[in-house]
């Protein structure tokens, strides 16, 4: 430690004698400030015990106020700071508020309703327990025998162990003390909360520790299951004979004969709903015609809802240009709506010239896949008439973009590595993403073909096929490039779907699975597991336990949380949970945080789905920000990919897909110095046009602030000030940083970029 600054007193005259004044003395500017005298000359001990330089005094005051006021400062300029940002959001947030929203339309106002009342009782609640702290109107640690004969008998009867054991330094007021009406309302609530409220918190929380329990139960045995696929090596094989397939170029085949091309490359539909996407339509369409499968044996449908005529003409331009280079892609345009996007993926499937097709693949407008992808998922059609459905995996372009981002990544791949794999080798079912995969044509009809009867058409007719009988199969090293939402208006309403639809599925197929012929435990599993567990009972703990009873229990201490709830079990599934995405460890602590946060709006669609109220039926279409993959994620894919759909000791042999990746390097290339040409023209014309008619960057959109959040946190912060009446450290800190991050993912500050 570097030595303290000093400063030795003496005072010397302009000619250089110098003249002793007082006691010198050391001043250490350290925390705290101390003084230590030194030896002067011509004094004694006495003497030097006796007389003490005010002046000295006087700087060490002097220096002991500059540090506070500047701690003050600082204190002052992160609060002002804050209510600066505050005040930006607010304004920003009238802007954009003029779009529709969720709480706008009514989806919100009964929770946000209820917030508020209880942040008003929470208020109250805190100023009346900090009187009573300052007045020591509480129980001591261990209550005599003189204060238990003081309290009604009722009141002692209810009385739990754990009163026993608060601060000695609290008591409990004596009969002869109650004075006043604000101490007798005092004692009267310490009588009504210990009979009711306490009652009513500890049951409620019990229930909530049980499914926490059972949800935990789950997650565990998941992740033992997926553990047990990679230790065997059990994931979907292709059959021998599709070899053959995977190692000759598609267009050597087109002199063969009928049977091969029929075994091989069957008639494939390819399907791309969209709607408004002016960001990502062009490297989508780019993508999905570079597929490596024969021209005449695949068919692009564009399935376009958009109501903007300037982004249905680009999209129409792109097909055009692509149907010009040879690709078999059409363009399709609904005049209405109805039904969103099953209702547009209901009308394609309603074209005379499906009967010719076998099977039929769907992608988002935001997804990019391999030039391999039909060569790796529909081979697996042959030789298992009872598969209907081959799902691939998702992966992100970017995931690192900001905290907001890397912190879905973590969901996500736990939901495709545990959950999905798990429940396509062991139960060949789960719920199709909606994208990404494969259906037998043959296999939709079945079920009742595509309903819009709710907003998660993909998890419905994946429902109805498992009814029907229908396996699926899931293949976790089949990826495809997609993107995910950037900002947290995006991913709230992208939450909300689709926790709001399985509820309204659940209403609605709940009939159909009990008077299904499917065996009683794959009902049990629909019922107990798909549904109930996964889509109910999650949300309904998460938000209840965290964001309510916690809470609660600062005002109300006779009902108390275990340790163990709170911190130790919510880590460890936490850690389970980040165990597919290794590279997000660093990330723990947020995602806890934030999967605690993301609660409220799952809870909200939860109700909403469960009971048809507000807007459960909303469709709003994601907002992409166009990210596209990079050649080297291309090249990449594509390598892992022929890896390994090749069998062992086998050479690597590219066919098309070289081809394919090669040209879309071409393109790619000549994109980029068309860009390039543009950006000098624009220069240019930017040079002589003035500098009044420059065209300025089109502005950030708009932050908004999110009511609910808001109230939340401002919630758990006077509940982690109420724990600091009670010295209930861990309690606090909890409550502190999840206050914090309600805080800032209600100032929609979760999704600002990172380096």
């Amino acid at each position: 430690m570097a030595p303290p600054s000093t400063y030795v007193s003496s005072e010397s005259s302009w000619w250089g004698s110098k003249e002793e004044h007082g006691t010198p003395v050391v001043v250490k500017m350290d925390n705290p400030y101390s003084l230590v005298e030194i030896d002067g000359p011509g004094m004694d001990s006495a003497e030097k015990d006796r007389r003490k330089n005010a002046k000295q005094f006087k700087w060490v005051l002097l220096l002991r106020a500059h540090r506070a006021v500047g701690c003050v400062a600082w204190i002052a300029g992160g609060f002002w700071g804050l209510m600066g940002a505050v005040n930006r959001r607010v304004r920003r947030s009238r802007d954009a508020d003029a779009e529709p929203d969720a709480e706008a339309s009514g989806r919100g106002r009964h929770m946000l309703r209820f917030l508020r009342a209880f942040l008003l009782l929470s208020l109250a609640m805190l100023a009346f327990e900090t009187v009573a702290y300052l007045k020591g109107w509480h129980f001591p640690r261990n209550l005599p025998e003189e204060y238990l004969r003081q309290l009604p008998e009722h009141v002692l009867l209810n009385l739990p162990e754990h009163l026993r054991h608060l601060p000695e330094n609290l008591r409990m007021p004596e009969r002869k003390e109650i004075q006043g009406l604000l101490h007798g309302a005092y004692v009267a609530w310490l009588d009504f909360r210990i009979d009711y409220i306490a009652w009513a918190i500890q049951k409620l929380s019990g229930f909530c520790i049980v499914l926490f329990m059972v949800q935990s139960v789950d997650r565990i045995v998941m992740c033992l299951g997926c553990f047990w696929i990679k230790i065997r090596g059990l994931k979907p094989r292709l059959p021998a004979a599709s070899t053959k397939a995977l190692s000759k170029n598609a267009d050597d085949l087109e002199d063969a004969d009928a049977d091969d091309l029929d075994a091989y490359y069957p008639m494939v539909l390819v399907q791309m709903p969209m709607c408004n996407e002016k960001e990502v339509y062009e490297t989508s369409i780019s993508h999905v015609c570079q597929i490596d499968w024969p021209r005449d044996r695949m068919l692009i449908q564009v399935l376009d809802d958009s109501d903007d005529v300037t982004c249905q003409m680009l999209i129409k331009a792109e097909v055009t240009k692509w149907s010009q280079k040879g690709v078999n892609i059409i363009y399709r345009h609904r005049l209405s709506r109805t039904g969103y996007k099953a209702g547009n993926l209901k009308s394609a499937m309603a074209c005379e010239y499906v009967k010719d097709y076998e099977f039929v693949a769907l992608f988002d407008a935001d997804f990019q896949p391999n030039p391999d992808f039909l060569k790796l998922t529909v081979p697996h059609f042959k030789g298992n008439p009872e598969l209907a459905l081959v799902q691939a995996r998702w992966i992100f372009v970017n995931k690192d973009e900001n905290l907001l981002t890397r912190l879905q990544n973590i969901n996500l791949c736990f939901h495709f590595e545990v959950e999905q794999q798990v429940n396509g080798v062991y139960l060949n079912f789960f719920g199709f993403n909606g994208t990404a995969g494969v259906w037998r044509i043959e296999a939709l009809e079945d079920s009742g073909g595509w309903m819009d009867r709710t907003t998660v058409e993909d998890m419905d007719i994946a429902v109805r096929a498992h009814l029907q009988g229908w396996k699926f199969i899931y293949l976790n090293d089949v990826k495809v490039l997609c993107e995910l939402p950037e900002s947290y208006t995006a991913y709230r309403k992208q939450q909300h779907r689709w926790h709001s639809g399985p509820m309204q599925l659940f209403r609605v197929c709940l009939p159909a699975i009990f008077k299904s012929k499917i065996p009683f435990w794959k009902k049990a599993n629909l019922v107990m597991l798909f549904f109930l567990l996964r889509k109910m009972i999650l949300p309904f703990y998460s938000f209840t336990l965290f964001c309510v009873i916690l809470p609660l229990t600062m005002f109300v201490p006779e009902a108390q949380l275990p340790v163990w709830v709170i911190c130790y079990v919510p880590m460890i599934m936490s850690v389970l949970n980040i165990l597919p995405a290794p590279k997000s460890v660093p990330f723990i602590i947020p995602y806890l945080l934030f999967e605690n946060t993301m609660s409220v709006t799952k809870f909200n669609a939860m109700v909403s789905g469960l009971f048809q109220m507000g807007s459960s039926y909303e469709w709003v279409v994601t907002k992409k920000a166009g990210r596209t993959s990079s050649e080297s994620d291309m090249f990449a894919l594509a390598e892992e990919a022929d890896t390994l759909a090749r069998p062992a000791g086998a050479k690597l042999v590219r066919g098309v897909s070289e081809g394919g990746l090669e040209a879309w390097a071409k393109m790619h290339e000549h994109d980029k110095k068309d860009l390039q040409l543009q950006q000098a023209d624009a220069q240019e014309e930017e040079a002589k046009s003035p500098p009044a008619k420059k065209i300025s960057k089109q502005p950030k959109a708009p932050n908004r602030i999110f009511k609910k959040e808001l109230a939340l946190a401002s919630l758990l912060l006077i509940a982690a000030t109420r724990s600091l009446l009670s010295a209930q450290g861990l309690h606090f800190y909890f409550l502190l940083f999840q206050g914090v991050t309600f805080l800032a993912v209600g100032l929609d500050l979760i999704g600002e970029q990172v380096s």
